[in-house]
């Protein structure tokens, strides 16, 4: 694990269209916050954990947000 903190945030949920591109959930008040990781390997587990439990609905997807790329974009 690297020293420096960087932000990442696990989300999912089911999307209203399983499209290739599509990236719209189905209903807003039922995302998933899976958590907020120091670091882009924390975040990578938790989010293939979260895959993992829900591989037999196709249209669940769960995604790492870059935080710290939102938070300072001119760092980055």
């Amino acid at each position: 694990m690297s020293d420096k903190q960087l932000l990442h945030l696990v989300i999912g949920g089911e999307l209203s269209d399983v499209g290739p591109n599509a990236v719209e959930f189905k209903d807003l008040s039922k995302v998933e916050f899976v958590g907020a990781y120091p670091d882009y390997d924390a975040a990578r587990k938790a989010w293939k954990a979260a895959a993992q439990r829900t591989v037999d609905n196709a249209h669940m997807r769960y995604f790492v947000i870059h935080a710290h790329r939102l938070l300072d974009p001119a760092k980055d």
